[in-house]
């Protein structure tokens, strides 16, 4: 004996087994158990190929939409950047902040620009100063071969 649930969703009631595979036979669907543990065990009428069908395409859109994860945007500088330059590449940086991602800013020397590291250090600090409102430091500006790195995370 099984409780039958037909493919309209409206409960036929307790029927025996055989009757309910003949049932789903005669509508050219199958017979799915949808609750074993119950009493008596729950079976729907449906189309179960098209129901897994479904499943995997609700899978396939919630990947979807989690797709864009926190990320690591990099933004390059160098030691003599322009102010107004510096603002355009903030604003990027508050988008992707924005967006839940990481933003590491690279300030990279060549040449003789290495004798004025305390440059790229000042244009690290109004980074900071400016992004402190939506983002926090994870690592602070720091000296790889020639370029000065700073690692910022949403708050």
């Amino acid at each position: 004996m099984v409780r039958l649930i037909d493919e309209s969703n409206t409960q036929v009631g307790v029927v025996n087994k055989t009757e309910a595979l003949n049932l789903a036979r005669e509508a050219g669907l199958d017979l799915v158990e949808v609750a074993p543990t119950s009493e008596p065990p729950v079976c729907r009428i449906m189309d179960y190929g098209k129901w897994l069908y479904q499943q995997k395409r609700r899978i396939r859109e919630s990947h979807k939409k989690s797709h864009h994860h926190a990320g690591l945007k990099e933004i390059r500088l160098t030691p003599e950047i322009d102010p107004h330059d510096l603002d355009v590449k903030l604003n990027h940086a508050r988008g992707f902040i924005g967006k839940g991602h990481k933003v590491q800013f690279t300030v990279v020397f060549r040449g003789r620009q290495m004798l004025h590291q305390d440059r790229g250090y000042e244009i690290l600090n109004r980074i900071t100063e400016s992004l402190a409102d939506i983002a926090k430091v994870e690592s602070p500006g720091k000296m790889a071969h020639r370029r000065l790195v700073l690692l910022l995370v949403p708050k």
